[in-house]
């Protein structure tokens, strides 16, 4: 066969076929159930992503929305493919991909999905009674809409208490898939998703999976990107193009213990993320907020890591800023320092002051 020759055509490369242990992993993801919590009197909705994505693509296909394929996406995707490097996946991230002519899909996905809610409503519960509106304000942690010429998609995130959030995203046209190589995975769950479930495991550890799975790399080269994840390496491509420049996700990576693939070029990433994370966010009340933000959402139960993250992010942006003016940086980093100095206050911890020159006077806009 000739298409097995060295003349591979480069997409071929983006893809991988899933082996049997990781389809296993795969299945275990899917049926593992999750709780959704409700607020106020709403009963936690205990949920198994696969009978969730299957409820929310039939509903979708009934409503007249084309699916083309649903894939898992992020931490999750990368835990399944690498499991024993200690990476933790908080969020599921499930991907349908949709079209999306207008903007009034939008609104159907959303009554789509808080219709499958209701449907899990336990048994004795009045459904009749209850509005999507109110389905919203008890189970949806967070919805995005977005809908321009290079991106057209949606997010609806279902709350969980322990930062294992349901993340449920429809995307049309998304310009920019990934932040870091080792991040860059989707598996596509379709085949798996119409495969009745095996009651029985195979045994032979290395037989050929039941049904062909395939991830996809979207950061373009599967093999380079799975020696990422493996030997904990930060690469990426074009960081001017990702929301925020990647910068907040660098510094977590850099605290998890990955390093830079090519210490030749993190300078250059570096300052690219930088710059653009001060265009998106040229504001010291707003970066202050994303950080905040981020820290909320990424460090649950690693109350001790925050410090360390927010003094890694500080060393970043003091070492590779070039875009902006002198007291705009110093306000910056004013703004990060007193942020480590409150997380360490919360932790009673005495701080290791080696690096720390000198702690300015906070400025007088924290304070309000």
């Amino acid at each position: 066969d000739s298409g097995m020759s060295e003349t591979k055509p480069k997409s071929s490369q983006r893809f991988h076929s899933l082996n049997t242990e990781q389809v296993e992993v795969l299945h275990q993801v899917l049926s593992e159930v999750v709780p959704i919590h409700g607020r106020g009197n709403f009963p936690t909705l205990e949920l198994r992503p696969r009978d969730i994505i299957i409820a929310v693509r039939a509903r979708l296909q009934k409503q007249g929305i084309t699916v083309r394929d649903v894939r898992l996406n992020g931490s999750t995707a990368s835990h399944v493919l690498v499991r024993d490097n200690g990476t933790t996946y908080k969020d599921l991230d499930i991907i349908f991909g949709v079209e999306l002519p207008s903007q009034e899909e939008f609104q159907v996905i959303k009554e789509s999905v808080l219709g499958c809610l209701l449907d899990c409503l336990p048994a004795g519960v009045n459904r009749e009674r209850i509005s999507s509106a109110t389905m919203k304000e008890a189970y949806v942690q967070k919805m995005v809409k977005v809908f321009n010429e290079h991106d057209r998609w949606s997010l609806i995130s279902l709350s969980n208490n322990s930062g294992k959030n349901l993340e449920l995203k429809f995307v049309s046209v998304l310009r920019r898939q990934f932040e870091f190589s080792v991040d860059s995975f989707q598996i596509i769950l379709d085949r798996l998703l119409d495969t009745p479930e095996q009651k029985t495991t195979p045994q032979a550890s290395d037989s050929v999976p039941a049904v062909e799975v395939l991830a996809e790399s979207m950061y373009g080269d599967f093999e380079a990107a799975m020696d990422h994840l493996r030997y904990r390496l930060i690469a990426t491509r074009n960081p001017e193009e990702i929301r925020g420049g990647g910068l907040l996700k660098y510094s977590n990576l850099l605290v998890r213990d990955y390093r830079p693939a090519s210490e030749t070029q993190i300078k250059t990433l570096e300052r690219y993320m930088c710059s653009r994370f001060f265009i998106d966010f040229p504001d010291v009340q707003e970066q202050q907020r994303k950080i905040l933000s981020y820290l909320k959402n990424h460090f649950i139960g690693e109350e001790r890591s925050k410090y360390q993250y927010l003094m890694t992010l500080r060393r970043v942006v003091d070492d590779s800023t070039v875009c902006l003016m002198g007291h705009e940086r110093r306000q910056t980093l004013n703004m990060i320092t007193v942020l480590a100095l409150k997380v360490l206050g919360e932790q009673n911890i005495i701080p290791n002051t080696d690096h720390v020159t000198c702690f300015y006077q906070p400025a007088p806009y924290l304070a309000e």
